[in-house]
């Protein structure tokens, strides 16, 4: 319980993939975070070399932004894919996958509920000071004090969990890999293709040249989708873990 006054520990422990004997292939994590490096680069040197981005912090801004959509599109995107999943598996793998499927759902309830709680939690702070025209303040007066206390406590801690659980989330593709090994890459490559189709219809980047909005467009996806790739065929190769295995076909 001490561990969870900690918002960074808490979103560890609820973020993160961590069923027992689930393969934890260290290459890939490499892989994950060298994709994650270049692609930023290439994306900062596009931007600011055709004047997208006047500054850093506009970049910075910008990726926060595509990591905050990342992270909305995934609730809508779980539920989709990993119940395709279950219903394209045997009769007697779903039972299986149903109540590995417990954690990471919790995962996402835990952290759409706590924004919602923080939601709800602004809407309905009472307004007004504190201390009325008495000198001396009434008890009522105390306890309002202390609610704003614990309430703005609260509130920075679940910004935290938030932000922290998010990310991991987004990197770790919502802790699927407690369900099945296969799944992360399957999910990644959806939810940037999804990321591709938002910034094609938004026109986010009509100031670039063609080519250049090209490759800004479609080089995330397509090198997550190469990389999900390669994720998927090591799977094969050194852990004799398929799509078609994990299906029970």
């Amino acid at each position: 319980m001490l561990r969870l006054l900690n918002p960074i520990l808490a979103a560890r422990q609820v973020a993160r993939a961590a069923r027992p004997g689930r393969v934890d292939d260290p290459v890939v994590r490499k892989v994950q975070v060298l994709r994650a490096v270049v692609g930023l680069i290439a994306v900062v040197w596009v931007m600011v070399t055709y004047r997208v981005a006047s500054d850093a912090k506009s970049v910075a801004y910008d990726r926060a932004d595509q990591i905050a959509t990342s992270a909305a599109l995934l609730p809508a995107t779980f539920p989709v894919v990993v119940g395709a999943f279950i219903l394209g598996s045997r009769p007697h793998m779903r039972g299986l996958y149903l109540r590995r499927s417990l954690k990471p759902l919790g995962a996402l309830l835990a952290l759409v509920g706590t924004v919602l709680l923080v939601y709800v939690l602004v809407h309905v702070m009472p307004e007004g000071g504190l201390i009325g025209d008495d000198e001396k303040p009434s008890p009522g007066v105390y306890m309002k004090l202390l609610v704003m206390v614990i309430a703005a406590l609260w509130t920075l801690w679940a910004i935290a969990f938030v932000i922290w659980g998010g990310a991991i989330a987004v990197v770790n593709v919502l802790r699927t890999a407690d369900i099945h090994e296969v799944l992360p890459p399957v999910i990644a490559t959806v939810l940037v293709w999804e990321l591709a189709i938002g910034d094609l219809i938004s026109n986010d980047y009509h100031g670039l040249p063609v080519p250049a909005r090209i490759a800004v467009i479609l080089g995330g996806p397509l090198s997550v989708t190469a990389v999900s790739l390669w994720e998927l065929r090591r799977l094969k190769t050194r852990h004799a873990l398929t799509v078609r295995q994990a299906l029970g076909r």
